[in-house]
Formats: structure tokens, C-alpha cells, sequence
């Protein structure tokens, strides 16, 4: 607990204080983050919502247009270092983890849907004020992000979107409906771990090393961090009773207030979850976008062709910039 010092010069008396509820989530998040250093080397930030904190990177000049960056599961903020890495020198980079997932708080009472967290990121943009933002999202962040957009079209300029889905009717892997199941899926993937287990074979093709498999473990070592995991697979709507069925329809109709704007899709064709069926849906539904496709890459494009994935990012945020006054 922090010691505060009071009392007049010559009498001060040093007492322990209770710690607030950043001092609270900045020690847990460097003890998290310690082993990992040297590749998540970036300041953590936290926006409190109903007395729990969200967790958040901010990097680069405040004044730039905007990467809004959106994870999925079973991963969090990390998987972004490599935009925050490559574009943080010319735009305000600002990557965030969903309550309960990486970084941020564990609260038992948050609400683990997808409109919980498609409204904690719109409350984050309305506090942080953000625009010209160019929206970057993968796996259930893709409903997360642009649902929120959705919300807001006058904030986004452009759109990133790989490996994701925002329609209820696809065709997912029958497996995930085991979350479903009471008990069963909060073993399996809380408990148990088995999604973060095996992320490395599982997400990607080529595997990963060492110390970057550590990195994205890290918010998930125990049971107890891995409750969100769990809520973010037994979310997923199989059809029209479960919770977030309407939610995710939404999503999938609001894209057409997000049609015109200029979309990059990156596609891992190795992704078992969100197969080229899926890429077709997309190709669809946003008719304009740039389309790259990874033939090699699985669920984590961004972890088995990172130039790739850079070097069409980059061109594309270069090709679509306005100027701004």
C-alpha cells in the first residue's frame, strides 16, 4: 500500500494510505508486464468505467490522425506492437483491452457481451475525443470495432479489418459451441486454458517464438485471468435465443453506413475460424476495399506475415490520407 507523509515540517509522520484504483491496476500491470519488456515497453493508461478500469496504450503525437486499434480472443493489446512499433512516429497509435481481457480489470460483474464492450469503446473515444480515426480490428473485435463505428461514422476515416466476422449466420467451427455448454466451457477455456494453450499451433502457421508466445500469455498465467476468455467464446450467438444475436445483426447492417469508406482487409487463408467463405462475405458487404490476402497466414496474420501485413498498411494510409487543417 503507498505511505503518505503528514503532519507540519519537523513533525511529519509517514503513514500507509489506501491505494486508489490506478495505484491498484499499475502495480498489477507491472508485474505483469516485466518479463515481457523489452517487447511491450509502452506506457499504460486506464479509463474507469462503473469503478473498474480499462487498460489502454497511447503512443505517438496527440495531435495526428488516428490508429484505433481492437483486439479479439484469446489475445489483447499486444498483438498490436507492431503497428504501435511502425506507424507510432506519424499517427497517434491507441490500442486498448477489453474489460476483463489483458491488461484490464476483472470485474465479476461487467457486463462480458458484445454491447458491454462495443459501449466501453464507444465511451473511450467520446473521453479521449477521438477522429480521423482509422479503425483496425480482428477476430470478435471486428463486431466490437465496428459496431462502435457504426455508432459514429463522422469519427472514422478508414477501416483495417482482418480475420473477423459480423454476421451471426456464418459458418464457425462447430468445437466453439462447446462454450456454450454450463460448465464445460469455462473449464475448458478458463480453467483449463485451452484456447491460450494453444494459441502458438492453433492461431498461426509458422508457430512463435518464445519470448512472443510469453508476451501474449501473459495477462492470461492463472484461472481466475482467464474468466474473460471464457465469456468472449460463450458469446458468440449460434442463433436467434442467444444473447448477442441481435447485437451482432446490428452490426452486420450498420456496415452500410461504413461502405464508402476506404477499407484495407488483411486475410490469413489459414484461419480455421474465419475462412475464405468469410473473406467472401466481406468482399461483399464493403465492395471498395483492398483486399490482401496471406496464403501462409492463419488467424494471426500479424504473427505469420508481419512485412506483409505492414507494407499494405502502410500503403494504404498513405494513398487514402486527406489533408487536414
Amino acid at each position: 500500500m503507498p505511505i503518505e507523509t503528514i503532519g507540519k515540517p519537523g513533525s511529519e509522520v509517514r503513514r500507509l494510505r489506501l491505494s486508489t484504483l490506478e495505484e491498484d491496476a499499475l502495480m498489477v500491470t507491472r508485474n505483469l508486464v516485466a518479463p515481457i519488456k523489452t517487447l511491450w515497453p509502452y506506457s499504460p493508461h486506464f479509463f474507469e468505467i462503473d469503478d473498474a478500469l480499462l487498460h489502454y496504450v497511447d503512443e505517438g503525437p496527440r495531435d495526428a490522425p488516428v490508429l484505433l486499434c481492437v483486439h479479439g480472443n484469446p489475445t489483447w493489446a499486444f498483438m498490436w506492437r507492431k503497428f504501435i512499433e511502425a506507424f507510432s512516429g506519424e499517427y497517434r497509435v491507441i490500442a486498448l483491452d477489453h474489460m476483463g481481457m489483458g491488461l484490464s480489470e476483472r470485474p465479476h460483474d461487467w457486463n462480458q457481451t458484445l454491447a458491454g464492450h462495443r459501449t466501453a469503446l464507444e465511451m473511450l473515444i467520446d473521453h479521449l475525443d477521438l477522429s480521423r480515426i482509422t479503425l483496425c480490428v480482428h477476430d470478435w473485435g471486428g463486431a466490437i470495432g465496428l459496431g462502435a463505428a457504426a455508432n459514429c461514422p463522422e469519427r472514422i476515416e478508414r477501416l483495417v479489418v482482418t480475420n473477423t466476422c459480423v454476421w451471426p449466420d456464418a459458418k464457425l467451427p462447430p468445437i466453439l459451441g462447446l462454450a456454450h455448454l454450463p460448465g464445460i466451457g469455462p473449464f475448458l477455456t478458463g480453467t483449463l486454458g485451452l484456447m491460450t494453450r494453444g494459441l502458438s499451433s492453433l492461431c498461426t502457421t509458422g508457430g512463435l517464438p518464445e519470448d512472443v508466445e510469453a508476451g501474449f500469455l501473459a495477462p492470461y498465467l492463472d484461472a481466475e485471468r482467464r474468466r474473460g476468455i471464457a465469456a468472449f467464446v460463450r458469446d458468440i450467438p449460434r442463433g436467434p435465443s442467444d444473447r448477442s444475436y441481435e447485437a451482432l445483426t446490428a452490426v452486420d447492417a450498420g456496415l452500410a453506413s461504413l461502405r464508402n469508406k476506404p477499407c484495407q482487409i488483411l486475410w490469413g487463408m489459414h484461419d480455421w475460424v474465419f475462412t475464405p467463405e468469410i473473406l467472401r462475405g466481406f468482399r461483399e458487404r464493403l465492395p471498395q476495399s483492398r483486399v490482401t490476402t496471406l496464403p501462409d497466414a492463419g488467424h494471426l496474420p500479424l504473427e505469420d506475415a508481419p512485412q506483409e501485413c505492414l507494407e499494405a498498411v502502410s500503403d494504404f494510409l498513405k494513398s487514402t490520407s486527406a489533408p487536414h487543417p
